[in-house]
């Protein structure tokens, strides 16, 4: 009786937080007791239902409950459905998450009283606890990518929370893209997924080993490729080599917000998608053997950079990711429970150490200044010494990681877009991209008169102008219209490549596109009313141009539009998006990484669009400016 009753109460986990959120977005602005007695209300509830749920899980004799909630799409050879599952991993994370969320909740009452972002910052956190919920208890990787996409949002939204100043913008939209790159695994790991179970494999079917070594014996190429994706959508979350840099950069949000993300919950989420397909990889050494490797040289690396940074937030975040690699180690070696135990300490060591950092930087500047000692005269010139000093000077720069970053991810795509800024730069890239767009439909239209081999080129061709259209969005530095279009853009190509397949139907094709056009016209309509209202709306600025003061409604609003328009789970196109990649041939991986890096670009444009053209400090003079690096 207890193990259908506990079933039935999964959904309430999720269906809470989603409550008190709603509420919040209700509740004036100004009324701040209001807003802190929901998020009280809300994620007490939810820690006093976690614990009595954890008491009759364990008196229960720890069952695996597993449950479908929804079905959103079936037909005969492919279902997406929401899928709940929870076991000991999840029961660790609902407790440790539950717990310090609460925690978090209580101290932002009073850390943030009086604050203009007040309640935002609560929709924020109530937001980010309901994408926790899903993944933890996701039971397959479409409900897992949904939490996934909800904390990349919300991370941008956190880190970002002082909107007024350049430097939280910034170092906003640098972890949102790092995130996009975990995100373009996990995408990957879907499509190669559904390919390899012909199915949507759920985590209790990755439980049983005689079927994970069965259907790997044919497919160890594939089997190998899912759990190297796997592995990069995991270091990324959690900030392993060489991402780690992101972590202290995402410490520009408030103190309460930096401990329940980057010192707790969200930067242990990589270590929980290792845990939960652990069966999955535990016998492929090709991935067990790089999982190590990384843990270790994170755990070095970031052990000497937290030992000289001067900031506190900044060693407290690579001590973080330091124990985050152990943990990935002893992943690796099997150490189940071991891992368990260790982010558990370690979540709740980093949020403490996080609350205090104000009390604790205000006590070791009254100590230094009344009890310094200056060192002594040492040996600077010997070769131990010289070592230490070249260690020393690598830690304080953080081993380049921020300019390795750039190298490999920021400067090749501005590179690109300004070499495309020649052919598609203002009206004239405009009249070129529909142009060839009316060309792809006429291909499209006359297909059978076409040869084979041609028909078999053209879903990839079509694919690559979609990259370039999305890169040459991502680079506009002029109109920010002109950028939107070209996003729009980007889709169309898209759903004109994978039309070319005839597996693939046009109600599948109206699922994805119309909640393109929805978010488009809306985005559209946001930007050409500001031009209306404001003599100068471009994209020059990389500080942003701060438009939210005057027109936060109409900020919000394009801010959705976005997020609908990246295929965020508000809108059909979500759901088109996976359909998309279930129609990818295994030996059409250019075809498929294409299709992914083009929406992993498209969530940058986006975002970066919103960034310049809503936050940073106003243009205008008579509004309040901070120095550049407050």
């Amino acid at each position: 009786m207890t193990m259908p009753l506990l079933t039935s109460l999964l959904g309430l986990f999720i269906i809470i937080p989603l409550i008190g959120f709603a509420l919040t977005m209700l509740v004036p602005k100004k009324n701040e007791d209001a807003i802190s007695w929901i998020a009280y209300s809300t994620v007490g509830s939810h820690m006093v239902l976690a614990w009595i749920f954890l008491v009759l899980w364990l008196f229960g004799g720890y069952p695996t409950l597993e449950t479908i909630e929804l079905i959103l799409y079936n037909t005969e050879s492919y279902k997406f459905f929401i899928s709940f599952y929870f076991d000991k991993i999840t029961a660790v994370y609902l407790f440790v998450g539950s717990f310090l969320c609460f925690l978090v909740t209580v101290y932002s009452r009073w850390y943030l009283h009086r604050e203009r972002g007040y309640k935002r910052f609560f929709n924020t956190i109530l937001f980010f606890f309901i994408g926790y919920n899903i993944i933890i208890f996701s039971g397959n990787f479409e409900t897992l990518f949904i939490g996934w996409e909800v904390l990349g949002i919300t991370s941008f939204l956190l880190i970002g929370f002082y909107r007024e100043r350049y430097l939280p913008v910034k170092n906003a939209l640098k972890v949102f893209t790092v995130f996009r790159v975990a995100d373009m695994g996990l995408i990957l790991v879907i499509w190669m997924s559904h390919h390899l179970w012909h199915e949507n494999i759920t985590f209790s079917k990755l439980m049983h080993p005689e079927l994970v070594a069965q259907t790997l014996e044919g497919n160890t190429t594939l089997g190998i490729l899912i759990g190297l994706m796997l592995l990069l959508a995991a270091a990324v979350k959690s900030g392993q080599l060489p991402f780690s840099s992101w972590v202290p950069r995402a410490m520009e949000g408030p103190t309460p917000s930096s401990a329940i993300f980057y010192g707790s919950l969200s930067v242990h989420l990589g270590v929980f998608l290792l845990l939960r397909t652990f069966p999955f990889w535990e016998n492929q050494i090709v991935v067990v053997a790089p999982v190590i490797l990384l843990g270790v040289a994170t755990a070095v690396v970031a052990t000497l950079i937290s030992r000289v940074q001067s900031s506190i937030k900044t060693q407290i975040a690579y001590s973080s990711v330091a124990q985050i690699g152990i943990i990935f180690v002893e992943v690796a070696l099997g150490f189940y429970d071991l891992a368990l135990i260790h982010l558990a300490g370690n979540a709740f060591l980093r949020t403490y150490q996080l609350l205090v950092s104000p009390s604790a930087v205000t006590f070791l500047l009254r100590d230094q200044f009344y009890n310094f000692v200056p060192r002594e005269y040492i040996d600077k010139h010997s070769t131990s010494k010289q070592i230490e000093y070249a260690a020393y000077m690598l830690s304080v720069k953080e081993f380049n990681l921020d300019s390795f970053m750039y190298f490999f991810f920021w400067d090749p795509v501005k590179w690109i877009g300004r070499k495309l800024n020649l052919v598609l730069s203002g009206t004239g890239g405009f009249v070129i991209a529909t142009t060839l767009f009316l060309v792809g439909l006429a291909c499209l239209y006359y297909e059978q008169s076409l040869p084979a081999g041609v028909q078999q080129f053209l879903p990839t061709l079509f694919a690559f102008i979609a990259l370039i259209v999305v890169l040459k969005s991502f680079s506009e530095r002029m109109s920010p219209q002109l950028s939107w279009y070209f996003v729009i853009m980007n889709h169309l190509w898209v759903a004109l490549a994978i039309s070319f397949y005839d597996e693939v139907t046009t109600r599948e094709i109206v699922i994805y596109i119309s909640g393109i056009l929805l978010s488009g016209l809306v985005g559209y309509a946001c930007l050409a009313q500001l031009k209306s209202l404001e003599r100068k709306v471009d994209l020059k600025e990389p500080q942003g141009q701060g438009h939210v003061y005057e027109y936060p409604t109409q900020a919000f609003i394009f801010l959705l539009a976005c997020l609908g328009l990246m295929g965020f789970p508000i809108t059909p196109s979500f759901l088109g998006i996976d359909l998309i990649f279930t129609h990818i041939h295994t030996d059409q991986i250019v075809f498929a990484f294409i299709l992914a890096l083009s929406f992993i670009i498209v969530g940058l444009s986006l975002v970066r669009i919103y960034s310049r053209v809503y936050l940073g400090p106003h243009v205008k003079t008579y509004h309040a400016v901070p120095f550049k690096n407050s």
